[in-house]
């Protein structure tokens, strides 16, 4: 069983925009699997908030994930 402790880790850690490449392409982040449903819903919310926060202090209202995106069609 996990702790509340290690569940809020792993929710942060699911919701970060930072996502691991494998063979060109990006997997999901492993704490992914360690999340139930209920788990993976709150990381989703936490996601969400997550990205306008970044997409409101950046210069071109970009979020983390926008710029990860667009830095791979332009690469």
């Amino acid at each position: 069983m996990t702790s509340p402790r290690d569940r809020e880790l792993l929710i942060e850690e699911t919701a970060g925009a930072y996502r691991p490449t494998r063979d060109g392409g990006v997997g999901s982040h492993p704490a992914w699997h360690d999340l139930d449903q209920e788990g993976r819903e709150a990381a989703f919310e936490v996601a969400v908030v997550n990205r306008v926060l970044e997409a409101a202090v950046d210069s071109e209202g970009l979020s983390g994930t926008a710029r990860a995106v667009l830095g791979r069609i332009r690469a």
